[in-house]
């Protein structure tokens, strides 16, 4: 028999992941909550939701694995090609190369968008000048970006030259996935991180990619992240936010745009 989500208990999980990373979730992603958190349910034995619910409660093991389960998003590399673009034309090339270029991934995910940009710096600048950092709050993808292996069909939209140079072919058991090259690993550092906060152990950056996170917040919250984020990155740095988001509703007076949700610090 099926276990059903009742509205009652999507809005206490609402209100928990609300409170724990800020994702407001919309009523329309309760069919999604439901099947998500399903097979803990099953995992447990557990009847109902509200016995699940009880538990993450108290035990905050159970309560990342609930964050893990919910917040696991799409991505693939090289999203949004013109913000790649934009990066390798326009700031790339004008980059005083007198310290090393450091690029945050803020919403890392399980890696793509951190390794897509590797690709292009690394094909640039000598490898001692850049560094990567990426952090994402679901603990399960920041294991997944750190080994750096994907199904194969996921390179579909590498560029064939980063393809050849950064991409190794699985063999054996990893037959159908690729491995990113271990040089390319060597410079990034994923870690957890929770962008309700400021992450000031992650120091200063030239670049900021916050792209495809700011959708699940409301604009109060879309205000304490981008504030947050914005101490990280240097005066004349590049914060980029996903094409299909705007910072309409909330102050940026730090911000000047310079492309299509391609923004600079000028202050």
């Amino acid at each position: 028999m099926a276990i059903l989500l009742s509205d009652s208990e999507f809005v206490t999980i609402q209100k928990l992941i609300f409170r724990e990373v800020g994702i407001d979730l919309q009523a329309s992603k309760k069919l999604l909550v439901q099947s998500r958190l399903l097979k803990r349910l099953l995992f447990y034995k557990f009847d109902s939701y509200i016995d699940y619910i009880r538990l993450v409660q108290i035990n905050s093991a159970e309560r990342i694995e609930m964050i893990n389960l919910i917040t696991t998003n799409e991505t693939y590399f090289f999203r949004e090609i013109d913000h790649f673009e934009f990066l390798q034309n326009k700031i790339i090339p004008n980059h005083p190369f007198k310290k090393k270029f450091r690029f945050w991934s803020a919403a890392a995910s399980v890696g793509a968008e951190a390794y897509s940009t590797a690709m292009l710096l690394d094909k640039t600048m000598a490898r001692s000048d850049w560094e990567i950092v990426g952090t994402d709050i679901n603990t399960e993808v920041i294991k997944k970006a750190r080994i750096g292996l994907y199904p194969q069909k996921w390179a579909d939209k590498i560029p064939i030259e980063l393809k050849k140079a950064y991409c190794l072919k699985g063999k054996g058991k990893h037959e159908g996935q690729f491995l990113i090259d271990r040089g390319l690993v060597e410079n990034m550092d994923f870690r957890v991180g929770n962008l309700m906060k400021y992450n000031a152990e992650v120091g200063e950056f030239d670049v900021i990619f916050l792209r495809n996170v700011l959708i699940y917040f409301d604009d109060e919250t879309k205000q304490m992240v981008v504030d947050n984020v914005l101490k990280n990155l240097k005066v004349g740095g590049y914060f980029f936010i996903s094409l299909t988001e705007n910072l309409n509703m909330i102050k940026t007076p730090s911000l000047k745009s310079v492309a299509t949700s391609v923004y600079q610090k000028i202050k």
